[in-house]
């Protein structure tokens, strides 16, 4: 049987573009629908849009966890469950990677007789996470080059389930929404995003749709989604093409970078009045100018509920990207910080 995709029992979580609500658009890692049901068969139908790597999705069905590659283009078919008897199953189904591709739901198939169950109820506890590839769980599954470079690649260990921000999530039980986007640094024109017209941060950060390369531009209802907690870790991009915080703290770049960080937690502040904000970076190496001027910002910003933080192998844990252990070691920090500042 076909279920139609804007019944209630479906739990989206994550900026999703749901304007037309019988074909959601996932586009952000760790963007998910989870449903429950009796019965006996599960299966999707996506549309993939890909622009690069390898596009591939997960999936957490009765606790455990699947990969499912998808076309580059056009529709798969993906079977999640198939048994013989009817049973209760639980299953989420959710968005492995960045916007290197967007897909659209476009059918869940349920075995005849199915019925859908209530999902859990939502988290009370909401995080938001702005930052790069390390925040997307870019290359996480790549365990055996832990504290090493990136091994050549198509994208196929990269997993936002094994990131740093989904893990802090699952550790604080809270709800979340990743806005994360490999080689992103805060200002346009800068990073390794969408070379040689880089956008950054600044331009994504309230966007649903923000890669130009997959249609037009569409704007995040703020309304949707209230985070208590709000995490920024950018700052890792955006010495490229040039470290200029490195060569000269006080130059105007330096000061300038600082000046549109400074407007970006503002911007921040006044969709979320009340949320405690976390700046940080991560332990991908990069130079320590970078966390002093993030730190000279909310120290000047004067604000109780913005703050800095620095993780104990901050800047110098890993040549590469985070694998699961160091993404775990990030985790295990970063949600002991949180919940030491009495947010909940």
């Amino acid at each position: 049987m076909q279920v139609e995709l804007d019944r209630e029992e479906l739990c989206y979580t994550g900026r999703i573009d749901m304007r037309n609500p019988s074909k959601p658009e996932f586009v952000f890692p760790a963007s998910s629908l989870r449903f429950r049901f009796f019965g006996r068969t599960a299966s999707v139908r996506i549309t993939n849009r890909r622009c690069y790597w390898k596009s591939v999705v997960g999936a957490i069905v009765d606790g455990a966890q699947m990969r499912f590659e998808l076309a580059d283009e056009g529709e798969t078919v993906i079977t999640l469950l198939w048994e013989e008897e009817d049973h209760e199953h639980d299953i989420l189904l959710f968005k492995r990677m960045d916007a290197c591709h967007e897909f659209v739901l476009e059918a869940l198939e349920l075995s005849e007789d199915s019925r859908l169950l209530q999902p859990p109820d939502r988290p009370r506890r909401r995080i938001e996470v702005y930052g790069d590839s390390v925040s997307a769980g870019e290359v996480s599954e790549a365990v055996h080059y832990i504290g090493k470079e990136d091994p050549e690649h198509d994208g196929e260990y990269s997993n936002s389930w094994y990131s740093y921000a989904w893990l802090t999530a699952r550790k604080l039980g809270a709800e979340i929404h990743d806005i994360a986007q490999g080689g992103i640094a805060l200002m346009d024109g800068t990073g390794w995003f969408h070379a040689p017209d880089h956008i950054g941060m600044e331009t994504a950060w309230d966007k649903i749709h923000y890669n130009p390369d997959q249609g037009e531009m569409t704007d995040w209802d703020f309304s949707r989604y209230t985070p208590q907690a709000v995490i920024v870790a950018i700052g890792q991009n955006d010495s490229s093409p040039e470290d200029y915080m490195k060569a000269d703290y006080d130059s105007g770049k330096a000061r300038l970078w600082r000046d549109r960080y400074r407007t970006f937690i503002q911007k921040l502040r006044a969709q979320y009045p009340q949320a405690y904000i976390i700046c940080c970076t991560t332990l991908l190496v990069h130079d320590e100018a970078w966390d002093r001027s993030i730190g000279q910002v909310c120290s000047e910003l004067q604000d109780e509920k913005v703050s800095h933080y620095v993780f104990r192998r901050n800047g110098r844990g890993t040549p590469g990207h985070l694998r699961i252990p160091e993404a775990e070691e990030m985790a295990e920090e970063l949600a002991a910080y949180i919940e030491r500042l009495g947010i909940w």
